[in-house]
């Protein structure tokens, strides 16, 4: 049997490239190496959003259509919602009795999320617990593998230490999972900042070409590069670093010599690197059309991806009552 991996994402809203190249890219390669299970983590969305929850089930809808226009696979992978399962909650409470609070206030992103949004009252104990609804989520299907970027690597070794103590105390039930380190490249912005919907400087996987060609138009470039004539520097231009994910190796050795000799100038750069991005993201866009014309299509998979995710955390949940004489 394939080992088994488990991952997901918040709804936010459209998925952009940093979403698909940071993460989803690879759950798509790895969908033929593990057994995955893929899900929208709509009540994570609540810890920090339980305020404005207006959006949520039009975001979850939107974020299952970008996974299935980018080739995740439901005949190949488990994708669910999060709440459609309700033993994720039921084993976040009977994880919540046995995780001394101190874990919790050690975990990095804790502080961190406090400090950046500091618009929002966090003294609630789902911003604290969302942690061990997160363990949860791995240890109900008792997952072989995580896989994350490494500023989410906290978070699997707290699941471990959850599952140490769960066992210790009660019977072995659970396994530790791993972390499968996912190498995610930096990708800016059309601002040049770190891309996000947040910066509104986020190219979305289902902007349409024209819309794409447009952001990328006016894409921040060497800010020492004032005129058509002055050499450039590939190496501090944001335009360059999304060549280096997108653009092949002879386009890509073209633009580093032609743009710090000036024999090319920056509206033809940001031209080769549309036609490579596009490239990349017309099979997306025509399975995004594809999909939106069949409407019940989405509802089939998570409900399907439902009741299988539904079938495995059962046989968990037997385990963890039996285990602690419940």
């Amino acid at each position: 049997m394939k080992s088994r991996i488990l991952s997901g994402m918040q709804p936010s809203g459209r998925l952009h490239l940093g979403n698909y190249m940071g993460a989803l890219a690879n759950w798509i390669t790895l969908q033929d190496q593990y057994d995955g299970y893929f899900f929208v983590a709509d009540w994570h969305a609540l810890s920090t959003n339980y305020a404005d929850t207006a959006h949520i089930q039009a975001f979850t809808r939107d974020m299952v259509i970008d996974w299935l226009s980018a080739g995740l696979d439901p005949d190949k992978a488990t994708i669910f919602i999060q709440s459609q399962v309700p033993n994720h909650a039921v084993l976040h409470v009977l994880l919540s009795m046995i995780t001394p609070i101190p874990w919790l206030e050690r975990i990095p992103t804790y502080k961190e999320q406090q400090e950046q949004l500091e618009d929002r009252d966090l003294s609630t104990y789902g911003f604290l617990g969302y942690p061990i609804l997160q363990s949860a989520d791995v240890l109900i299907y008792n997952a072989d593998f995580v896989p994350v970027g490494i500023d989410q690597a906290p978070h699997v070794e707290l699941t471990r230490a959850i599952a140490r103590r769960f066992n210790s105390l009660y019977t072995p039930v659970f396994k530790e999972p791993q972390t499968l380190l996912t190498e995610t490249p930096k990708l800016p912005g059309t601002d040049g900042r770190k891309m996000s919907k947040s910066y509104n400087n986020a190219i979305y996987l289902s902007d349409p070409e024209d819309t794409v060609r447009e952001k990328l138009r006016t894409m921040v470039t060497d800010p020492a590069r004032k005129r058509r004539k002055d050499p450039g520097n590939p190496d501090v231009c944001p335009v360059y670093d999304l060549h280096k994910v997108y653009s092949g190796q002879p386009v890509l050795e073209q633009v580093n010599n032609e743009c710090r000799t000036a024999e090319i100038g920056c509206i033809d750069c940001k031209k080769h690197l549309g036609d490579a991005l596009v490239d990349r993201l017309q099979p997306i866009w025509e399975r995004n059309r594809t999909i939106r014309e069949t409407p019940t299509l989405v509802d089939e998979v998570v409900r399907e991806g439902a009741k299988r995710a539904q079938t495995t955390s059962h046989v968990t949940m037997d385990s963890v009552r039996q285990a602690m004489g419940i």
